[in-house]
């Protein structure tokens, strides 16, 4: 019986097998067909660092010369949004339906004089590639951000500051840019001219028109030593005229207030230095990696205990040495030293505030109380100091400020952005009181009113946008917000 059956079974498991092996391919081909489909319509949502603000765009383009930028300008009629690392937090670098313009692979070094101290570049070109193109030349950035990740025309876009003593907004580093207007014209903006483009795109959100290029201009790449000295925040105004403001030597300095009490903070500043390197690097190294930074940070953020020991034990033990680093090395920070394991259910953000310097004192209390009002998850407050803006539109620094940035941990549920949305305004109001001003790349939960009580030029920045785009074709989840509002005969389309 066994033989009877035996040669019939053995081909019919053969025709299984292979029927089998092409039902496997057939769903592997369909599976790979299903993942290109998923993966094309993936590229056409465009979200930021917080995952926050998934926004679906029409198409997306990847430029790598002007005239392609120009020629999908000029061949469409829609809205366009303009992104480039996508550090902005609250949808500030797109638009539903729009032609997305992505920026990151537009990142030339097109010109660079060693003499005058100057290099231009693509707008897409991130702070870290112009680091290793110049660092070679012992050159270096004159203003960043504190992270390297990010963007040139970004950082224009949002006219960006970093920890730079006797500095301030970027804007005060740009020699001159080239930007690309809604009918396709590419103009020249500089503070002699077309100043009034110049003026409106720094700082203005990809409203004005694309910025393509820039030429920067560049310092002294220096040997640097970090001294730090802990105090009563209520010390730390008196402090910083005294020490740091006007010394020469003073590179880089920020003042960490710890919460929950925000009663006292670490002064860290980083001055020229002829002592031997402590570390030989010239910059980071691109391939360091970042484990327990992040651990550190969800830690923090999860435990009462957490805060507590990070003023009283981490960094008290971080500050028992005396680094002395390049300049370029201590510029080059990555944000993958921040970056948590996931962002589904928390996810972490940055706010901004701008106080004249005479009001730190003011403000102060007025943050402590609403943070904790609102229990808000707060893990970090960074004091920086920057002059006042020389003259663009949409100015924050409209005197000397102080900076507060505020790094904090937030749940990702509607309910907990509802919080995040009170504890924002009530933030807004009081930098407005005290005559200063909320920084806009972040979540977009102002009021118009705030808006315009921030950024009392901005009206004069709406004319202008209407003058160079009058059909409303540069637009993002800002715009539709403060413009669009603040504008009742505004035609969209």
């Amino acid at each position: 019986m066994q033989s009877m059956f035996a040669r019939p079974l053995s081909k019919w498991l053969l025709v299984c097998l292979l029927l089998g092996c092409v039902l496997v391919i057939v769903m592997w081909m369909l599976s790979a067909d299903e993942t290109q489909n998923n993966s094309q319509y993936d590229n056409l949502w465009i979200d930021n660092v917080t995952q926050l603000n998934p926004v679906r765009v029409a198409q997306v383009i990847a430029p790598t010369t002007t005239e392609e930028i120009i020629t999908a300008i000029t061949q469409t009629s829609g809205p366009v949004s303009i992104g480039g690392g996508r550090y902005s937090q609250g949808g500030q670098v797109a638009y539903p339906d729009s032609l997305h313009i992505d920026m990151r692979q537009f990142k030339q070094v097109l010109a660079f004089d060693k003499n005058k101290k100057q290099i231009t570049v693509q707008a897409g070109i991130r702070w870290r590639d112009i680091q290793d193109y110049i660092d070679p030349y012992n050159l270096s950035l004159k203003i960043m951000q504190t992270y390297a990740n990010f963007t040139v025309g970004g950082s224009l876009s949002v006219n960006v500051h970093g920890r730079y003593v006797g500095e301030g907004p970027l804007v005060k580093s740009v020699e001159s840019i080239k930007l690309i207007l809604a009918n396709g014209e590419l103009k020249t903006a500089s503070p002699s001219e077309n100043s009034e483009l110049f003026f409106a795109a720094i700082g203005g959100y990809g409203g004005i028109g694309v910025i393509v290029e820039a030429t920067l201009q560049l310092e002294e790449n220096q040997k640097v030593a970090r001294r730090d000295l802990s105090m009563p925040v209520s010390e730390y105004k008196q402090f910083f005229f005294e020490h740091i403001r006007d010394d020469t030597s003073a590179v880089f300095t920020n003042a960490d207030i710890y919460p929950p009490a925000y009663e006292k903070l670490r002064s860290v500043t980083w001055y020229n230095t002829q002592l031997p390197l402590t570390e030989d690097a010239r910059l980071i190294p691109r391939d360091t990696q970042y484990y327990w930074g992040p651990k550190v940070i969800d830690w923090i953020a999860d435990y009462d205990i957490g805060l507590w020991l990070r003023e009283h034990v981490i960094d008290p033990f971080i500050y028992t040495s005396s680094p002395v680093v390049w300049r370029n090395y201590e510029a080059s920070y990555d944000v993958r030293e921040l970056e948590p394991a996931n962002r589904i259910t928390t996810t972490y953000a940055l706010r901004e505030y701008f106080v004249p310097v005479e009001k730190f004192d003011e403000f102060v209390p007025k943050m402590r109380a609403i943070f904790q009002t609102y229990d808000a998850t707060i893990i970090n407050v960074s004091v920086r100091h920057a002059h006042q803006d020389p003259g663009t539109l949409l100015a924050w620094a409209k005197t000397e400020v102080f900076a507060f940035v505020v790094y904090y941990r937030q749940e990702t549920s509607s309910e907990a952005q509802k919080v995040v949305e009170l504890w924002t305004r009530a933030m807004n109001d009081a930098a407005i009181e005290l005559g200063g001003a909320y920084y806009l790349p972040y979540q977009v939960y102002e009021t118009p009113a705030q808006f315009m009580a921030a950024y009392p030029r901005s009206q004069e920045f709406f004319a202008l946008k209407k003058a160079v785009d009058p059909q409303y074709r540069f637009r993002n989840q800002l715009w539709e917000k403060v413009y669009v509002e603040n504008d009742n005969v505004l035609v969209k389309q």
